[in-house]
């Protein structure tokens, strides 16, 4: 069964257009709460959000929402979304809940769920709420409905999760590190937890305003990054995103370093320490050269679906610890149940740390294929599986890459775009390739 409302990161869309309404967004909630009474009496949901300014809007629809259904709700504020997922498995909770359309513009936003064990909750129970949907609402009677408090030390027991994950005989004493929260949920947490770890810090992109989250700053518009580590002579920059579950790093040289280097730096410091790393999960978007390296020292590579989840599926099945994604989105499961760009951030720091060497020199080796990503804007209603041209340029570009490159054509799961990546040994033959595909599905 197909999902309506439920994409691969929870719902997501234009704030103000249909599901992003109060109205909607109420209704989602009370079917939620719905759906929890069946197994719980008397459920209770933690809600976090970033800092976009319909987060207040939807915060109270989904307040209102559980409410109803006879939900108790305990409001955390502005938080990253790996600190909700924390703090559902720590404080019991039935289901966390965080508002954030992640590395979206402000006029966007979103509602994504965790489980008790704070892990992202399966396609089963999203097809459970939309069928909820589609019932009538049944409100709790007066002597039942859910009660509403505040957790006021939200952000300060995440700090110290985020914190304990780092060695205790490990600090950042006599470094200078530049943080970019993005504007977003991390912008009072970021710069604390290196700080509190012995870094000096320069924060960037910790100055929300309601409107300027991923406004040309965090992981997604890392140049601000390379730019502030250069101008402070910083050793280390760490860039969010607007809810802080991905993550780029840049060093003293001002090089930035994508999902795909970090991931690979994570395994070499496990493997360094010669701890067992049986496989890693990547996504068919992982480059080439990440799969070359790892299977090169005997660890086993898998790709997964684009997007965090798919990727935490894989390692479940499997039984591994570790995954990620290009765009940052890193999975260590020693550490944390979802992914988490500060945890990511330290695991790479320790491992510079520790063997004293930079991400250069710890990545000596391993030189990333050439790729192309093209973002190709949809038409409402445009079927560009049944497009002939595009399957006979598809065919083309595919027998001239051979096993020397890869070609994937995949639907976004949170904007309407297209995205055609290329892969070749050649930077220029990617490039090619990839606006052959584009061209065809604009033309």
């Amino acid at each position: 069964m197909s999902r309506k409302y439920f994409g691969t990161d929870g719902i997501r869309g234009a704030v103000g257009q249909y599901p992003i309404t109060p109205d909607f967004v109420l209704r989602l909630a009370h079917a939620v709460g719905r759906v929890l009474k069946k197994t719980e009496d008397r459920p209770t949901v933690l809600i976090g959000k970033d800092t976009r300014i319909s987060g207040y809007m939807l915060e109270s629809a989904l307040e209102s929402g559980f409410n109803s259904a006879g939900v108790d709700v305990v409001l955390l504020g502005p938080l990253p979304t790996p600190g909700v997922a924390y703090l559902t498995r720590a404080q019991r909770a039935s289901l966390g809940v965080v508002i954030s359309a992640s590395h979206n513009a402000f006029a966007d936003n979103g509602i994504k769920f965790f489980n008790a064990q704070g892990a992202k909750l399966s396609d089963a129970w999203e097809i459970a709420v939309e069928a909820a949907l589609e019932d009538l609402p049944v409100w709790a009677d007066s002597a039942h409905l859910g009660k509403t408090r505040r957790l006021d030390d939200a952000s300060g027991r995440y700090i110290e999760f985020c914190k304990s994950t780092f060695p205790n005989d490990l600090t950042l004493k006599g470094m200078r590190i530049v943080v970019d929260g993005a504007h977003g949920a991390a912008y009072n947490i970021a710069p604390k937890v290196f700080h509190e770890l012995g870094a000096e810090v320069v924060a960037i992109g910790c100055s929300p305003d309601g409107l300027n989250i991923n406004h040309e700053v965090g992981a997604t518009h890392p140049q601000a990054l390379v730019d502030a580590v250069k101008a402070h002579r910083a050793d280390f920059g760490v860039a969010l995103d607007g809810d802080a579950d991905r993550l780029q790093l840049v060093d003293a040289a001002g090089r930035l370093y994508n999902g795909d280097e970090l991931l690979y730096l994570m395994v070499d410091d496990r493997l360094g320490r010669h701890e067992k790393v049986p496989g890693v999960v990547g996504t068919l978007m992982t480059n080439m050269a990440i799969e070359v390296a790892l299977t090169g020292r005997g660890v086993q590579f898998v790709r997964a679906k684009v997007g965090d989840r798919y990727v935490l599926e894989e390692l479940e099945k499997h039984k591994w610890l570790v995954g990620g994604e290009g765009s940052g989105h890193l999975l260590a499961l020693d550490k944390h149940t979802t992914g988490d760009g500060l945890i990511s951030a330290l695991q790479i720091l320790q491992a510079c740390v520790r063997s004293g060497k930079t991400m250069a020199q710890l990545l000596e080796g391993v030189t990333l294929f050439p790729q192309t990503l093209i973002n190709v804007r949809l038409q409402p209603g445009q079927d560009w599986k049944a497009s002939a041209n595009l399957a006979s340029e598809t065919q083309a570009v595919e027998a001239e890459l051979g096993a020397h490159g890869r070609l994937l054509i995949r639907a976004s799961g949170t904007e309407p775009l297209l995205r055609v990546m290329v892969e070749a040994r050649e930077a220029a033959q990617a490039n090619a390739c990839a606006r052959r595909i584009a061209a065809t599905i604009t033309g």
